[in-house]
């Protein structure tokens, strides 16, 4: 019974690693390419996930490899540390995972507000859509987000008046509507094959059936893509740049991953995913990309869907996976060469598009309209910045928002015309609410006593304590009766 019950498993787990090889093929190339470095990279990052992080605890289902979500960080780390340094900063990012996992920081990063990260995805689906329309038409893309938009105009110009760059569009475009009809095609046909590798396979085909004129994927063969990194470019961890941008990997792969596993884990009813050995497990798979000079890895969820909707039972299929890469980057790395770039771009340029929440953020507005500030701002950061900045901003405006919503207090002043004012003050006394409060306050006739009851304060910060204190003594200077507090030193304290 047993025996047949793991024979199930393993045929399901050996059908399911096929259609994620599938969908990660591409996307391990597009990616790769979209970054600025040697598409065998990708495929590299992709065998790690795999090979490395399938056979570790953690979460059971959920597939590892280079990230879209990731791209924009690499490309900008590449340009300005060079491809040299990328390994060490991906060996860096994975040895603090490790730590952070090890010292068990692992279910902390599911604190990190969802408006923040969702911002972050918006932010980056902008700017692959920015980017790679300029890669779809097979030119430069400018190098920061503002001059991506500001320059979008003349791109419209240039694919009008260049037919080599028409030409490479109209493949990309073609590229993206495959991606959104093949959805709506009958589940016995579109279940088959995933529509990435059908987008690309048929792009492929239409620029060697019409000998189209667009680029194509350099290719260099695994052994001489793979460049791990030399003593000098250690040197470099002194760099106050370089540690910004590692924290920036850090930060992001690690909680990209983590929300990936909380979304599979919804997806199948088996075994939970333990956070802090996810985390160390996709530590050890960035420390070893790190160390062949590949591309940073995370949990990806449209591989883990894949494979959850592919039946997988076991961390095999994931392996598995990660053995198929492995052996088409061996046997066919020739076969890299004849995908056009415009094809690629297409495909990233469709997964921008799903990274920003368009039909979620009107709902989020009408019934959390300071989470949808947050995530609007932390995209638009990102665009007109940089990835790191933008998050950066992105947290603290988060922090704000919030040390602003827990520090509501109420006064309810009681006048009876005669004898003393009661004045009572309930909820959290900090000093953002300092004006109103000693606005109201200080509004007080100064000629009756009043009574101030803070005992329904659930905190009371030094800063408002001392407010409030200094606003007793001047009312008490008009010689009246002293202004009587109760409960100051239980709100203290709490």
């Amino acid at each position: 019974m047993l025996s047949r019950f793991r024979s199930a498993d393993l045929r399901r787990d050996f059908t399911a690693s096929l259609v994620v090889f599938l969908v990660a093929l591409p996307l391990c190339v597009g990616v790769a390419v979209a970054s600025g470095v040697p598409a065998e990279l990708g495929l590299v990052t992709g065998i790690v996930g795999g090979l490395v992080v399938g056979l570790l605890p953690g979460s059971s289902l959920q597939v590892s490899g280079p990230a879209a979500g990731l791209t924009v960080l690499v490309y900008e780390a590449v340009q300005t540390h060079g491809l040299g340094t990328l390994g060490v900063i991906v060996l860096a990012a994975g040895a603090i995972q490790l730590a952070l996992g090890f010292l068990g920081f692992g279910r902390w990063f599911r604190a990190i507000s969802v408006a923040v990260v969702q911002g972050m995805l918006a932010g980056i689906g902008l700017v692959l859509i920015l980017g790679q329309s300029y890669a779809m038409a097979d030119l430069k893309a400018p190098s920061t987000g503002l001059d991506k938009m500001a320059g979008l105009p003349g791109l419209v110009g240039d694919i009008a008046a260049d037919r080599t760059a028409l030409s490479a569009f109209a493949l990309g475009a073609g590229t993206i509507a495959v991606l959104v009809l093949w959805k709506k095609l009958p589940a016995r046909i579109s279940g088959i094959v995933p529509a990435p590798l059908v987008a690309v396979a048929l792009a492929t085909a239409a620029t060697a059936l019409f000998s189209l004129p667009v680029a194509k994927v350099e290719v260099k063969g695994l052994l001489e893509a793979v460049q791990p990194p030399g003593v000098d470019a250690f040197s470099d961890l002194g760099d106050v740049a370089l540690l910004g941008t590692i924290l920036a990997f850090t930060l992001i792969a690690s909680a990209e991953s983590l929300f990936s596993a909380a979304a599979v884990d919804r997806m199948h009813d088996g075994p939970r995913t333990q956070y802090d050995k996810e985390l160390m497990a996709q530590g050890a798979g960035n420390a070893v990309c790190g160390l062949l000079g590949a591309l940073p890895m995370t949990a990806v969820i449209v591989r883990s869907a894949a494979n959850v909707q592919a039946g997988a039972r076991t961390k095999a299929s994931r392996v598995l996976h990660g053995l198929w890469l492995l052996l088409f980057a061996a046997l066919l790395p020739a076969a890299l060469g004849v995908i056009p770039i415009a094809a690629l771009a297409g495909v990233l340029v469709h997964a921008g598009c799903k990274l920003v929440p368009v039909r979620e953020l009107l709902p989020l507005w009408r019934a959390h309209r300071g989470e949808a500030v947050v995530l609007t701002v932390t995209a638009i950061a990102i665009v007109t910045t940089n990835m790191f900045e933008g998050v950066l901003i992105g947290l603290l405006l988060a922090v704000a928002k919030t040390a602003w919503e827990i520090s509501h207090v109420q006064m309810n002043v009681k006048d009876g015309d005669t004898g003393p004012i009661h004045v009572r003050l309930t909820g959290n006394a900090t000093f953002l609410r300092l004006p109103h409060m000693l606005d109201t306050l200080e509004a007080l006739p100064k000629d009756r006593p009043i009574e101030l009851d803070l005992s329904g304060l659930r905190h009371l910060d030094h800063a408002c304590l001392t407010a409030l204190t200094n606003w007793a003594d001047r009312h008490n200077e008009e010689g009246t009766e002293p202004v009587r507090m109760s409960g100051k030193a239980a709100a203290a304290v709490g």
